[in-house]
């Protein structure tokens, strides 16, 4: 592919041009964003590694589930609520964030999960007693 990338931005034709780059552009954007999804990972589990080593990992065993074993949705929303609440009262925890973000998650609104997880990471980072 990369031979005929180069074929095509030596063509001089500027459609062909653009394709050429973008064979060239678009490999090293995936790698990008796949190293961007394992350092998330990483993080997202060494957070929680950290928490289950405190004894603060968040419990949702009780939580009622359905037959697919996801948590019931009037109980996923009711932690919800009480997660949120807790974060309310303490916006700079980042112990706060991560309860949140699995309750997004739980929630089904993993987009929103995500940058909680994301917000709660930078707060760890940032933490004075990490």
């Amino acid at each position: 592919m990369g031979d005929r990338a180069l074929t095509m931005v030596l063509s001089g034709q500027p459609v062909f041009i653009v394709l050429g780059v973008a064979i060239f552009v678009l490999p090293v954007l995936g790698a990008v964003l796949v190293v961007d999804q394992l350092r998330f990972g990483a993080s997202t589990e060494r957070l929680a590694r950290r928490l289950d080593d405190e004894g603060a990992l968040p419990d949702v065993s009780h939580l009622p589930l359905r037959p697919s074993g996801r948590v019931e949705r009037d109980a996923a929303d009711a932690w919800f609520d009480e997660k949120q609440a807790e974060l309310e009262a303490d916006p700079e925890n980042w112990r706060r964030w991560f309860a949140l973000a699995q309750a997004y998650d739980l929630a089904g609104d993993r987009n929103r999960g995500r940058k909680a997880m994301r917000r709660a990471i930078e707060l760890e980072r940032h933490d004075p007693a990490t």
